[in-house]
C-alpha cells in the first residue's frame, strides 16, 4: 500500500493543483484543430500545439521556466534537472533555429521578380511600416496604463516585429529582447500568417478602387544567372556592413539562395529545402510551444499582443498599397497597387493574395510575379528592421 500510495502521488494527476493548466491544454488542443483540420500553417502550428501540450502536463518536466529566468540560462540547473525540451530551448536561446530556417527559406526563394523590378524593394520596405506602429503602440499603450502593461523598448520591440509577418524573425528578435514574451508572439505570428488571405483582402479593398485593382502590368524583363549569384553576395555585404547585428538572418538567407542560384551546390539546396528546414522547424516549433506555461500565457498581455499583432499585419498592408498607390502617380509603366500588400514577409502566400484579388476585378490580370518581388523583398525588410531593434536595445 504505501508504494502504491507513493506511485499514486508522482502522477501527474495528483499535480493538478492550477485550473490554468486544463486551460493550457485546451488551448493547445485547439491549436491543433486549427493546424490539422482547417490547416492553419499545420508545418508550424502542430510541433508549437504539441510543445505547448507537453509543458503543461504537471510533473513531466520537459520543460523548466526557471532555467531560463530573467533571460539568463542557469546551466548548472540546466545540466542538474533539465528536460528535453530545455536543451533543445537552447537552439533558440543561442539564435541557431531561426537562422537555419532563413537558409532554407533562401533555398527555396528565386529572387529574380526582384532583380527585375528594383523598386519593388521600396514596396517591401513601406509594408515594414506595420512594424513600428505597432512598436509605438506598445509603447503607448504601456505608458497610458502602466499597472496593467510593463511594455518596455524590448517587449515592444518583439511586439512590433510579428507585422513582418515572419515567424522566425518574430522568435529571433524575441528571444533576445524579450524571452519572457516568445510564446504568445511565436503563436500570434504563425496564427496571423496563416489568416493572412482573410485579413488582406478588405484592408486592400478600402483601400484601391475597382479600376486600381484591374491595372494589368507589364511582363518583367527576364533575369539572368549572373545577376542571381552576384545578389545574394552584394546584398550580405551591404546589410552586414550597414547594420551587423541582422548580417545573421541576412547572411544565412543570401547562402540558402546561393545555393539555390550557383548550380554546382544542388545536393546541399536540396538539403536546406528540405531535411534541414524539416527537422530545424520540429525542434523549433517544440521549444517555442514549451516556453507557453500557463504562468505565462494566461495573461492580459497575451491578448493585448495579439491585438497589436492584427494591428501589425494591418498596417504593414497598408503600408505597401499605399506606397504603391503614390508610385503608380509618378510611374511611366502601370503598377497595380494591390502587389503592395505582398511587402509583408509571408512567402508567397502574400503574393497569392495579391493575384487572386486582382483576378477577381479582372480575370485576365496576372500580378503574381510582379507580387513576388515586394513578397520577396519584405522577407529582407524584416530582417533589417529586425536588426534596427537589436542593434538600439540588444
Amino acid at each position: 500500500m504505501e508504494y502504491f500510495v507513493k506511485f499514486l502521488e508522482t502522477t501527474g494527476f495528483s499535480q493538478f493543483d492550477d485550473w490554468r493548466y486544463l486551460v493550457m491544454i485546451f488551448i493547445a488542443c485547439l491549436l491543433l484543430y486549427l493546424a490539422i483540420v482547417k490547416k492553419f500553417e499545420p508545418l508550424l502550428l502542430v510541433p508549437i500545439a504539441f510543445g505547448m501540450l507537453l509543458t503543461n502536463l504537471p510533473g513531466a518536466g520537459l520543460y523548466n521556466a526557471d532555467i531560463f529566468a530573467g533571460g539568463k540560462t542557469n546551466w548548472e540547473m540546466l545540466v542538474a534537472k533539465g528536460g528535453l525540451l530545455d536543451f533543445l530551448y537552447l537552439g533558440i536561446k543561442l539564435g541557431i533555429y531561426p537562422s537555419l530556417i532563413f537558409m532554407g527559406v533562401g533555398a527555396m526563394t528565386d529572387f529574380g521578380p526582384l532583380i527585375a523590378n528594383p523598386k519593388s524593394l521600396l514596396l517591401g520596405a513601406a509594408a515594414q511600416l506595420g512594424i513600428f506602429v505597432t512598436f509605438l503602440g506598445a509603447l503607448g499603450l504601456s505608458s497610458a496604463f502602466p499597472e496593467v502593461f510593463n511594455f518596455g523598448n524590448n517587449e515592444a520591440s518583439s511586439i512590433g516585429i510579428i507585422g513582418g509577418a515572419d515567424g522566425p524573425t518574430a522568435i529571433f528578435v524575441t528571444s533576445k529582447l524579450a524571452p519572457h514574451l516568445l510564446g504568445p508572439i511565436a503563436v500570434a505570428a504563425y496564427s496571423y500568417m496563416a489568416l493572412v488571405p482573410v485579413i488582406q483582402p478588405p484592408i486592400m479593398k478600402l483601400l484601391t478602387t475597382k479600376k486600381e485593382r484591374g491595372i494589368v502590368m507589364e511582363q518583367l524583363r527576364p533575369v539572368s544567372k549572373a545577376e542571381k549569384i552576384i545578389f545574394p553576395i552584394v546584398v550580405t555585404i551591404f546589410v552586414a556592413l550597414l547594420l551587423p547585428s541582422a548580417a545573421v538572418l541576412v547572411g544565412f538567407l543570401m547562402l540558402g539562395n546561393l545555393f539555390r542560384e550557383c548550380g554546382v551546390t544542388e545536393r546541399l539546396s536540396k538539403t536546406a529545402q528540405n531535411e534541414l528546414i524539416n527537422i530545424v522547424t520540429i525542434f523549433l516549433g517544440l521549444s517555442v510551444g514549451a516556453t507557453a506555461t500557463a504562468e505565462k500565457f494566461l495573461a492580459l498581455e497575451t491578448i493585448s499582443i495579439m491585438v497589436l499583432g492584427v494591428i501589425a499585419f494591418g498596417f504593414g498592408t497598408a503600408g505597401g498599397v499605399v506606397l504603391a498607390k503614390l508610385m503608380n502617380l509618378v510611374s511611366k509603366k502601370p503598377v497595380n497597387p494591390l502587389i503592395g500588400s505582398a511587402g509583408v514577409s509571408a512567402v508567397p502566400m502574400a503574393a497569392r493574395v495579391s493575384q487572386v484579388v486582382g483576378q477577381k476585378e479582372n480575370p485576365g490580370n496576372f500580378l503574381l510575379m510582379h507580387a513576388m518581388g515586394p513578397n520577396v523583398s519584405g522577407v529582407i525588410g524584416s530582417a533589417i528592421a529586425a536588426g534596427v531593434f537589436l542593434s538600439l536595445f540588444g
